[in-house]
């Protein structure tokens, strides 16, 4: 009820206030829970806390089984036990669970450690909240910024009027400053701008994220061809160096040619092939009939083919030379066993 009063009341003032005035009255709202969640150093911290507070939780448990095995034990042996010792034992336990009573409020109680904690960790970023919502208002001309996480009851509460988003970024903003250089500095200014643009008309976020959403796709295309620029380059190299060593190897007369000169008949026939079946520009080549070959296709493949048949008579030439030496050097080391 209490909180009603109070929300109608507040209602009363902006009424009134907009009525003495003549004109719109800026009402806008932050969600602290939401704000403080968001910050780093909080999260850190209040993570510590419910460490600590889990710890505490434990010895409170702890404290309790102690006591129920002592209640279990009585209960057990309290037929051999005298009277005075009954009463002794169920005064230790008393004091025992007064004691664990007392520990409990001691951490958890509306006045205790925890409690106590969590305000101390919270203040010191509710002040910079506070400080960065005055300085929202005045700079927006805000009459009225509620706490949706108070007591105070909002029963609706529209998006474009949360300016929780605005209090963290004035929050971040100095630490990143100072780490920024002048450039950077000027790019972040600018981006604030941009932000504090789209917060003050909505309608801009939708036409700022097709903006960037078109960035992203040139973005993408720039790289995407910077790839086909580099795979062709690395082709091209490929078969550069293959043509040179197999030159080099024509003319030292060896036979090292033959794998790089493989390689290349396979690139080149590859090539070939690709450019046989590769589409018109008006259209697919129709199934069933043999795609046309230029006239320097043609001359490429015949080249390819010479080359083959070359590479075939130097080896054929080559493996009769081996077998011709072989037979020779057979002959003669017959000659000296029989000499011998």
């Amino acid at each position: 009820m209490r909180k009603q009063f109070l929300f109608i009341f507040l209602a009363l003032i902006v009424a009134n206030t907009s009525q003495a005035q003549g004109k719109t009255t800026r009402i806008g709202y932050i969600d602290m829970e939401y704000i403080l969640e968001n910050v780093s150093d909080y999260k850190e911290a209040k993570s510590q806390l419910e460490q600590k507070a889990q710890k505490w939780k434990q010895e409170v448990e702890a404290k309790k089984l102690n006591i129920n095995n002592l209640k279990e034990s009585l209960k057990t042996e309290k037929a051999l036990l005298t009277k005075e010792l009954i009463e002794e034992r169920e005064t230790e336990i008393k004091f025992l669970e007064q004691e664990m009573m007392d520990y409990q409020q001691k951490q958890f109680g509306s006045d205790g450690n925890l409690m106590r904690q969590k305000a101390a960790l919270a203040k010191p970023i509710q002040d910079q909240v506070f400080t960065a919502v005055q300085d929202i208002a005045e700079a927006k001309n805000y009459d009225f910024v509620f706490d949706k996480s108070s007591d105070l009851t909002m029963l609706f509460s529209n998006k474009r009027f949360d300016i929780s988003d605005q209090v963290l970024r004035i929050l971040n903003r100095t630490e990143k400053r100072e780490q920024l250089t002048k450039k950077q500095l000027k790019e972040q200014e600018a981006k604030e701008n941009i932000e504090n643009a789209i917060d003050e008309n909505p309608a801009m976020a939708d036409r700022q994220k097709a903006l960037d959403e078109k960035k992203a796709a040139r973005e993408k295309l720039i790289q995407d061809r910077k790839l086909e620029q580099e795979a062709k380059r690395k082709e091209y190299e490929d078969r550069r160096k293959a043509l040179q060593e197999e030159r080099e190897a024509k003319k030292n007369g060896t036979v090292s040619g033959t794998a790089p000169a493989a390689a290349v008949t396979e690139a080149a026939k590859t090539s070939s092939t690709a450019k046989t079946v590769t589409p018109t520009a008006t259209g697919t080549t129709p199934a069933g009939e043999q795609p046309t070959m230029t006239k320097a296709e043609e001359r490429q493949l015949l080249y390819e083919q010479r080359k083959k048949e070359l590479e075939e008579r130097r080896k054929k030439i080559l493996e009769e030379r081996e077998a011709a030496k072989k037979a020779k050097e057979a002959e003669s080391q017959k000659t000296n066993t029989t000499n011998n």
